[in-house]
């Protein structure tokens, strides 16, 4: 009989499923047709995926989702932390006591059958967004623009894949009047599912492009599987120019149209002129003019605000109210920003987003920094939930309690009447944001990491500008998520059970120390390794706790060697004698070591003939034991070189083997590099260490595939503007020289900053309001001239010396190097910005 506690917290339980959505465990096994024994009558309201972003375990639901990672290998992670309830394809081996599995034939199948059940108990509008660029821009604007006058639901960033959809219409509750969905698909078929998920009222295209052309047969066939959206829509909004060709596949019961080119359009934009730094625009609507002003000037933005002023005039509301809605936009965030902050603390600047949702992202990002031990969170109230506030609260503070937060600060009344909830070792709470800075200095910030979640009326920049080191304006900006994408698509490659050891040396190829390898940890890589001692005891006092292997081990470095657990490579007689030595000496055994073998490069490793040698020396050793033993492809990138590849991998089949039978162990055998996963699959062995491909850089992989993306962005700023005349010299040794009257700009950026000389005298080019300009004259220690003769440029204008579009490679070319100097060239002195999704 189960005990009176049990009872009163199912009946609790079941009130709330009542009041909020949630479901009995028996009632999701009927609703995803599932098998199994249901041995507790829980109730579910949360949704999990990820073992590593458990967060109200008791009533969770986790699904064993089959991708790059098995869900069901990570079932007793899930277990341990609290989880009770799962959905598999196969139960666990290891029985666990009191814990419900609904086997189903397809994991994925089920979770979006469930969170289909769910969106047809809502009967309100929800408008489906689909199209190549600018979905979450516009999800995020019209959400802005409706919830000034509704309960609006959304996708939390951009949660709009095969899993990100039904967890993201999941949130669905009784309070919700408008739901605001976006949804992205990477080959055909997948817009099928996603539309029986949404079942949109309302469709919306947004520019049609080449992103994501690469699953699909052609752009014509992406395109028709975008539009699929659309069937059986009362309304489909679109712009006219972009869809001439398809017209006849918008199957919608009504379209809305808009054009800057046809004049029967529903909305015909006929006029546009920058004023100051806004876009105005001018427009046929119901044979009436109507006018429109966009604070953004940047053609993306303004096609994206066309979309939603469309949207407003198509759902009925007036041209003056689009028009003050629409010029009260604000620039969308949707990344996470980490930077340096003062007195050794680390930033996180989510200062634009506030839901319970994008809470619960920035919290797990938090969770991942292991470079201070103390987390703390700077939060205001949230707005718009679609939640009562007593429901939204208690989910905040499940929230925070399951992130071991060490303190909370609160901003706003609703916090600040809730302060009992959040149970932190130290928490403040202040009503507003003037009332937190007048008592920032009190707060003492020191080592430790500040996740900064604001909604946007508290201005939390404010606190976030307060808190983050002053830096220049040259900046390197790092995509995380593009370098989780590129780790990925080599993971994709790999041999069942094949590990990955990823290179971070030399500062992670110029992009960071910690800031990296905390993703990679928390994406399990296996190994990182770095080229000497010092790099890795940085990764060790900033919480990196993987292995680590140091490639280029010094005698003197043997201590830290030791004292930080890491893992020299011997490549040498001398260096494995000596090492040897100071085991002995200092009563170390089986310590572990890797052996580098030398099959071509001859730059460090045991030759050939010294194998036997060092066989002999293994055999008998007690003070060190051999995890790995490796060699270096010499061009696995290369076709031409081919042949010699073969031997190499020969040689070191001959080695290896040789080696594993004097120690009577097997070891960890590695030898392939970053263009080695692509072409010499063969050769993965049990290892595969991975380098430039992460930073999005791999010569065997084409820019031309847009499968991997480049990490970084560097970015500067224009310092002044002038004009110059025909004949005038430019910079030092008056190496520059103006053939006709033109127009130069300064830019701050120099040789110290990692800009070469050798980019000078219209070698180098900069992008600059999308335009590429050349250099001209020397390249100076901080600055650099750059021609804009035929632009219009200001003070302040962002210039992009790399990125995404003007990739890195190309700068390589310019001056005859590999991207690898270049990365590795950036100064210290450029700020480091990292953003997550």
């Amino acid at each position: 009989m189960p005990k009176i506690s049990s009872i009163g917290r199912n009946i609790s339980k079941l009130a709330s499923y009542m009041l909020s959505n949630q479901y009995t465990i028996q009632q999701v096994k009927t609703i995803i047709t599932a098998e199994g024994d249901i041995i507790t009558d829980d109730i579910i309201s949360v949704l999990l995926t990820d073992s590593r972003r458990i967060t109200n375990a008791a009533d969770g639901l986790f699904f064993a989702l089959s991708g790059r990672r098995n869900g069901h290998a990570f079932i007793a992670e899930a277990y341990a932390a609290g989880v009770r309830n799962f959905v598999v394809k196969q139960g666990p081996e290891i029985k666990l006591p009191h814990a419900n599995f609904m086997i189903v034939p397809d994991v994925l199948t089920a979770l979006q059958q469930l969170a289909t059940h769910h969106r047809d108990r809502f009967n309100i509008e929800v408008i489906g967004i689909t199209g190549s660029n600018g979905k979450t821009i516009v999800k995020e604007w019209l959400y802005q623009l409706f919830a000034i006058d509704k309960n609006v639901v959304r996708n939390p960033k951009s949660y709009n894949s095969q899993i990100g959809v039904p967890l993201s219409v999941w949130q669905m509750s009784e309070k919700n009047e408008l739901g605001v969905f976006e949804a992205g698909i990477s080959m055909p078929g997948e817009m099928d599912r996603l539309k029986e998920i949404i079942k949109p009222s309302v469709g919306v295209l947004t520019h049609l492009g080449p992103a994501h052309n690469e699953g699909f047969e052609d752009f014509k066939g992406k395109v028709r599987e975008k539009l699929k959206l659309f069937v059986g829509c009362r309304l489909a909004i679109y712009n006219y120019d972009q869809v001439t060709d398809y017209k006849d596949e918008i199957i919608a019961d009504n379209c809305f149209t808009w054009s800057r080119t046809f004049r029967q359009a529903d909305l015909y934009v006929f006029s546009e002129t920058v004023i100051s730094k806004s876009y105005y625009l001018r427009a046929k609507y119901k044979e009436q003019e109507i006018e429109c002003l966009v604070p953004f000037t940047d053609e993306a933005s303004v096609e994206n605000a066309i979309t939603c002023w469309a949207t407003m005039l198509a759902l009925g509301y007036s041209p003056v109210e689009a028009d003050k809605r629409i010029e009260r936009l604000t620039a969308v965030s949707m990344r996470l920003e980490l930077k340096n902050g003062t007195n050794d603390c680390s930033v996180i600047d989510d200062t634009y987003n506030s839901d319970i949702q994008s809470l619960e992202i920035a919290l797990n990002f938090l969770n991942q920094q292991n470079q201070h031990k103390k987390k703390t969170l700077i939060l205001s109230d949230i707005f718009q939930s679609g939640l009562s506030e007593e429901i939204l609260y208690k989910q905040v503070a499940e929230l925070v309690h399951s992130k071991t937060i060490d303190r909370f600060i609160g901003v706003g009344e609703a916090l600040m009447s809730r302060q009992d909830t959040i149970n932190v070792p130290e928490k403040h709470f202040f009503a507003d944001t003037n009332a937190l800075l007048a008592k920032l200095n009190t707060l003492r910030f020191r080592d430790e990491t500040i996740l900064i979640k604001g909604s946007r009326s508290f201005e939390f920049e404010r606190i976030s500008r307060l808190l983050s080191q002053k830096n220049h304006e040259t900046v390197m900006e790092i995509n995380l998520n593009a370098l989780l994408n590129n780790l990925n698509y080599y993971k994709a490659k790999l041999k069942p059970g094949v590990k990955v050891m990823a290179m971070v040396k030399a500062f992670s190829y110029g992009s960071g120390t910690f800031e990296l390898a905390n993703m990679l940890q928390y994406n399990k890589v296996d190994y990182l390794a770095v080229a000497y001692a010092d790099e890795g005891v940085t990764l060790r006092q900033s919480g990196i706790t993987l292995p680590i292997t140091v490639m280029n081990a010094e005698y003197s470095a043997f201590d830290k060697l030791v004292e930080y657990k890491l893992e020299p490579v011997m490549y040498s007689f001398g260096l494995l004698d000596e090492f040897v030595k100071y085991a002995q000496l200092n009563e170390i055994s089986a310590y572990p070591v890797h052996i580098k073998l030398d099959t071509g490069m001859h730059r460090l490793g045991f030759e050939e003939f010294e194998v036997d040698t060092l066989c002999d020396m293994l055999e008998i050793n007690k003070y060190i034991h051999i995890k790995s033993v490796f060699s270096h492809l010499v061009a696995s990138d290369a076709a031409e070189h081919d042949g010699f590849t073969e031997t190499q991998i020969k040689r070191f089949d001959t080695s290896y083997k040789k080696i594993e039978e004097a120690l009577g162990y097997k070891v960890i055998k590695h030898l392939c590099n970053t263009s080695g996963i692509t072409r010499w699959p063969a050769a993965q062995y049990d290892m595969v260490r991975l380098g430039i491909g992460l930073y999005g850089v791999d010569a065997a992989v084409p820019p031309t595939e847009g499968v991997l993306q480049p990490i970084a962005t560097l970015k500067t700023s224009v310092s002044q503007v002038r004009k110059v005349t025909a004949g005038d010299t430019i910079g030092y040794s008056r190496k520059g020289l103006m053939a006709d009257d033109g127009k130069i700009a300064t830019v701050r950026i120099g040789y110290a900053d990692g800009y070469l000389r050798a980019f000078g005298n219209g070698v180098g080019k900069m992008l600059v309001n999308g335009t590429l300009v050349p250099t001209i004259g020397n390249i100076s220690m901080d600055m650099t001239m750059i021609d804009v003769t035929a632009l219009n440029v200001e003070e302040g204008d962002d210039v992009i010396v790399f990125n995404n579009e003007y990739r890195i490679e190309e700068l390589a070319t310019q001056i005859g190097t590999i991207p690898y100097e270049i990365l590795t060239n950036i100064s210290q002195r450029v700020k480091r910005v990292y953003f997550y999704e």
